[in-house]
């Protein structure tokens, strides 16, 4: 066994490092004393030093394990990184072919190869572990222990069979390794891999320097994109549950001026390992990606982790978070809330095998605690790591959102009770859904069935929201006075917990939470550049007359400069450049150009006599504004494409069709679509429209089929105003 002395010169040698970081000399000394070694330690905290440094050190190769394949290319780099000796580190997967696997094995027989990274999957296979009984092996490393247990957030079946193999090639100390691990799952790993005996190291899993914060999705992409803008030239990850959102929402960032890139398992290798380097080399700031991103990344500065879904556990959500302030400067973690995620996970697990099924719900159980909860979430956090923390006095104790602005508690004793008292008189047949209808005197298939409308506790909770009795029957099931039936999936069982509360009901303590009031009355899925609801009326009235003048000037009717909902918009956001124009409802950067000098000038004078604080509110462009088919559709009018045709192209009806061009040529871009009229309308009566729209006060459908409802189809009248608007405005 190597000295105190000896290891930290070959950690100078090999890392540039002066010293050991936590617990990393421990654990290296225990593997090479052939100890078989446990290590607890959060992301960042330095795991793979652990074993790269005693494999390199040591006679024969050490066997590392590891789930993913981008995961073992990145480690293999960063040690070739270090080492003069590119075979000192290679990866044995089905990726290679059979001169590729040849070299790998030569190297390992001849003792150039120090570690050798395989997925569990390669072990299995007869051939490399008859040639592993062949070569001599330092030890056994077990990246991603978790993944051994089913408890864990990232299960893998093939990692239970890993303790049979380990003995079939023969005797050697085994380090397992994991960043994410309560006691339960500890406990499994080192069950299933024989470890019982091994020496365990558990580095604390508080990182002091995040801050931990829930909102409510609300204006979500808005409030995102405000928070990305404080952190100008910063990297940060976005964390979304599918693929496709990562797309969309990567190009909503894009489009909002922020340099964004998507990163998921759904794109080739070189396009991930493109945008990979991107971001490692700053030449993108934010990569927004599904959870396959990360696990091997190490960017010291990453100053915010945003989740816009919650993930499926604890775990994942500590681990990705855990990407953010690396090197002990500022991380903010951000992560959006609302339970109908949770019900659309819990759906999916519904097709799952039982056991699999009563595992997901329980982690989907605890996010929901932690998301609802009203304590210090860095010790609601620890607790669930096994970790007790001091929220008054421990370091990072202020930290979170809850400890810094803390929720007001009410004693909601009665209607826990009531709630309660419901679930025992049904009978124990009623779901969250119907429990809260019948709290609140609503009809469903379910209570007429068992006609409770007539029984005297219905609509006795009508006095609440339905949100508000959603979140108590939560709060029940998180505090185990009900439970979910996972065989009758989702319905509502007391516990013995329950019963004995109904007999003798005690404080039951709620956050009294402000954010449900915002919820009734912002929808969460708003367009996000709608037209405001309130103007200022003294400005409006100067920006028609300017409207009316520019049109003059134009020769052209004043709806084809801006239309109304525009102008009223610029009464609330006051743009004063062209850049902030093009924020405008309905404003594209075509029209903003074309016309907005003015009234932008206009609306300058007019903030600096009166003395107008511009709201800093920022209004973002979406990804729908500017359409999923807007190059579609001018690429298609370009080349002269039958509409139908064009229409079919997309699954979209001509009635879609049409508000998609209309909405292009409203913003200000041309779309020339006389080739199409020509055929359907002649001279006489494209005029004839043409000359009612230049004199009209406005360009509404209801006016023009008043005037030619009955010599003409709707759709032409709709086709001859994105001619007219196309000629005269863009």
């Amino acid at each position: 066994m190597s000295s105190s002395t000896e290891l930290s010169s070959h950690l100078k040698k090999y890392f540039g490092f002066s010293q050991f970081k936590g617990q990393q000399e421990e654990i290296i000394s225990s593997l090479l004393n052939k100890e078989d070694v446990f290590v607890l330690m959060p992301t960042g905290g330095g795991k793979s030093l652990c074993y790269q440094l005693p494999a390199l050190i040591s006679d024969g190769v050490a066997i590392i394990v590891s789930p993913l394949i981008a995961l073992m290319k990145n480690q293999v780099d960063a040690v070739r990184g270090i080492s003069s000796d590119n075979d000192v580190a290679h990866v044995l997967n089905s990726s290679l072919n059979k001169t590729q696997t040849k070299k790998v094995m030569d190297d390992i027989r001849n003792g150039t190869t120090k570690m050798l990274y395989v997925a569990p999957e390669s072990l299995t296979k007869e051939e490399y572990t008859d040639f592993f009984k062949t070569v001599p092996i330092s030890f056994f490393a077990i990246d991603e222990a978790h993944c051994i247990s089913e408890w864990g957030h990232d299960f893998r079946p093939e990692y239970r069979n890993l303790k049979n193999i380990i003995n079939k090639i023969g005797d050697a100390p085994v380090i397992a390794l994991t960043a994410t691990a309560t006691p339960k799952v500890q406990e499994d790993i080192q069950k299933t891999l024989g470890m019982q005996n091994a020496k365990v190291y558990k580095a604390s899993f508080n990182r002091p320097n995040l801050f931990y914060e829930i909102r409510p999705k609300i204006n979500q992409d808005k409030e995102i994109v405000k928070f990305i803008s404080q952190y100008a030239g910063k990297s940060g990850v976005v964390y979304c549950l599918s693929r496709k959102k990562v797309e969309d929402f990567a190009q909503t960032l894009q489009v909002n001026g922020i340099k964004a890139i998507p990163y998921h398992a759904g794109l080739d290798s070189k396009t991930r390992s493109k945008h990979q380097d991107m971001f490692l080399m700053e030449e993108a700031d934010v990569v927004v990606a599904t959870i396959a991103f990360g696990m091997g990344i190490d960017k010291p500065d990453v100053r915010f982790v945003i989740h816009y879904d919650m993930p499926k556990s604890l775990e994942s959500y500590y681990q990705e978070t855990g990407r953010a302030g690396r090197d002990g400067g500022e991380g903010y973690c951000l992560a959006f809330y609302d339970y109908k995620d949770i019900e659309k996970l819990e759906k999916f697990l519904a097709n799952k095998m039982v056991a699999e099924r009563e595992v997901g719900l329980q982690l989907l159980s605890e996010v929901v605690s932690y998301a609802e909860t009203s304590m210090s979430r860095r010790k609601f956090l620890l607790h669930y790591f096994g970790e007790e923390f001091d929220e008054i006095n421990g370091l990072g104790a202020n930290m979170d959102d809850n400890m810094r602005n803390p929720k007001k508690m009410i004693d909601a004793k009665d209607d826990a009770h009531l709630a309660l008292k419901i679930v025992q008189k049904t009978k124990e047949i009623l779901k969250i859904y119907d429990l809260v209808n019948v709290l609140t005197g609503k009809e469903s298939s379910i209570i007429k069935s068992y006609n409770l409308s007539s029984e005297s506790f219905f609509g006795k909770g009508k006095d609440h929201e339905d949100y508000y009795w959603k979140s108590i029957a939560r709060q029940l099931i998180v505090r185990d006075y009900l439970e979910k039936e996972i065989e009758s999936y989702g319905i509502l069982k007391l516990t013995e917990k329950g019963k004995e509360f109904i007999k003798k009901p005690s404080e039951f303590l709620i956050a009294e939470d402000v954010d449900f009031k915002r919820l009734l009355s912002e929808s969460s899925s708003e367009t996000l550049q709608q037209a405001p609801a309130a103007f200022d009326d003294k400005l409006l009235m100067h920006l028609k007359d300017l409207r009316k003048r520019i049109a003059k000037q134009h020769e052209i009717p004043p709806f084809a400069v801006f239309q109304d909902p525009s102008l009223d918009d610029m009464t609330m956001q006051y743009p004063t450049t062209i850049k902030a124009l093009t924020n405008v409802f309905g404003v594209g950067e075509g029209k903003a150009n074309k016309f907005g000098q003015p009234f932008v000038d206009f609306i300058a004078k007019y903030v600096e006599e009166n003395d107008i604080v511009r709201p800093d509110e920022m209004v973002i462009k979406s990804v729908a504004d500017k359409s999923n088919f807007k190059v579609y559709i001018i690429q298609s009018v370009d080349r002269k494409l039958d509409l139908e045709a064009m229409a079919s192209g997309k699954n979209l009806s001509m009635e879609e069709l049409l508000s998609e061009m209309e909405s292009i040529v409203y913003q200000g871009t041309k779309l020339n679509i006389n080739y199409y009229i020509n055929d359907i309308l002649d001279e006489d009566q494209q005029e004839e429209i043409h000359d009612f729209l230049m004199d009209a006060e406005n360009d509404s459908m209801s006016n023009l089929l008043k005037e030619f409802g009955d010599d003409y189809e709707e759709e032409e009248l709709r086709l001859m105003r994105i001619k007219f608007i196309n000629d005269v405005a863009n």
